[in-house]
């Protein structure tokens, strides 16, 4: 007897286990028939599809079931990314509800505690995919931490570093002190924040003058090693080559001629502190500064022999203490409330530091060569054409590529 309603979710999923058991999803490639390849961009293991994997999945889909019907030899490879940061953070937030911080299971625990995620997550995605409908080749499905898929990362990595093309630097990253770990500039968001900028007064040495430097970071002085000013800036041409004392500190520091510092910006001088700004850190190898580091992986201060008095204070409480002691010392002149761009995790949602640190970096200079000279001879073309000129400002001023983590996962 026919049921009085279709149920059409049973019907599909009875459908669906047929078609898959049958092998029409499966590639063949020990057939003759042209070869037709998609692989699917493996959606990270930190939840539910969204509304972006369908579309893009039906997309592919349309395309893989076209080909079949041309007699090609199709293969759509699926899988799932093990999405270092994010899916350490969901684990990570699951935890903390029942009080539990990942540094309490220790290493180990934790990882094991992600992979049980990660196979109630993974589980759920292919469910989902199966209900779309989707035909990928289930049985050669893979994971990105798959021993064979570790060992290509591997071999490729060695590679790599053979050729050159990877190697180990201590450069300015965006350190993240809520995951503590380095993350790209991709993973930065900038955000227009009302802020305060300090005029402090720096005394210049032997002198009973003094030079003033505007700065929204008061609490990085510690690090400062020179005074910047433009060289055509009349107003501080007798100041070059004298030495400015570091109040707080007394480290007695340059003050240097660059044209980095804009003339109308603040007080036309600004603070040179290598170790925690990226601007600063190009500054200072071009004048052979020197490069102090002032914070730990939490951005508290580190305990040094010239500012002890700050020693483990978070970086927000040490620039509060900082801004009473340089009061008391009659050092700032004036401040202003002005828009600021800070730039903060987006994940973490926390403030980044540039922070100086040993990294494994890839020369990307080296590796946009064959694409600028692809775009340049016109084997690959920009429709429309002006997105050329975006293009080359990307490739032509591009940086080294940051690709090590600091994370448990992954």
């Amino acid at each position: 007897m026919l049921e009085k309603h279709f149920n059409h979710i049973q019907k599909e999923k009875e459908w669906y286990k047929l078609w898959e058991h049958s092998g029409c999803f499966s590639a063949r490639p020990e057939t003759k028939d042209k070869p037709y390849t998609i692989m699917m961009p493996p959606p990270n293991v930190t939840g539910n599809l969204h509304i972006g994997h369908a579309l893009t999945f039906t997309l592919q889909d349309i395309l893989i079931r076209f080909h079949r019907k041309l007699g090609f030899d199709v293969l759509w490879q699926p899988g799932m990314d093990h999405a270092g940061i994010a899916t350490q953070m969901v684990v990570e937030r699951m935890l903390l509800k029942k009080n539990i911080h990942r540094k309490d299971l220790g290493r180990e625990e934790f990882i094991r505690k992600i992979w049980e995620w990660k196979k109630e997550s993974g589980g759920m995605i292919t469910k989902q995919l199966r209900a779309l409908g989707a035909t990928p080749d289930w049985k050669r499905e893979r994971f990105t931490m798959d021993e064979g898929l570790s060992t290509a990362v591997r071999k490729v990595f060695i590679q790599l570093y053979k050729d050159g093309l990877i190697y180990k630097d201590k450069r300015l990253v965006n350190w993240d002190p809520k995951l503590l770990t380095a993350i790209s500039d991709l993973e930065v968001e900038n955000k227009s924040t009302k802020s305060t900028i300090w005029y402090i007064k720096y005394p210049i040495k032997h002198e009973s003058d003094f030079i003033v430097v505007a700065t929204t970071r008061p609490e990085t002085m510690l690090g400062d090693t020179a005074v910047a000013v433009h060289p055509d800036d009349l107003r501080y041409k007798n100041f070059i080559g004298k030495f400015a004392l570091l109040p707080l500190v007394g480290r007695e520091i340059p003050v240097i001629a660059d044209e980095y510092s804009d003339p109308e910006k603040g007080s036309g001088a600004v603070k040179i502190t290598p170790a925690h700004d990226f601007n600063d850190f190009e500054v200072g190898k071009k004048h052979n500064l020197d490069v102090i580091n002032i914070f730990d992986e939490n951005a508290c201060i580190l305990e040094t022999n010239f500012c002890n008095e700050y020693s483990g204070l978070d970086r927000f409480k040490a620039r509060k203490k900082i801004i009473k002691d340089l009061e008391k010392l009659d050092l700032i002149l004036k401040t202003e409330e002005v828009e600021n761009t800070i730039p903060y995790g987006d994940r973490s949602g926390d403030i980044i530091e540039p922070w100086l640190m040993d990294q494994w970096y890839v020369n990307a200079k080296v590796l946009a060569k064959p694409t600028i000279e692809a775009v340049k001879t016109g084997k690959m073309k920009f429709i429309p054409k002006n997105w050329e000129n975006t293009f080359f400002e990307w490739m032509n001023n591009i940086q080294p590529w940051c690709i090590s983590r600091q994370l448990w996962w992954g």
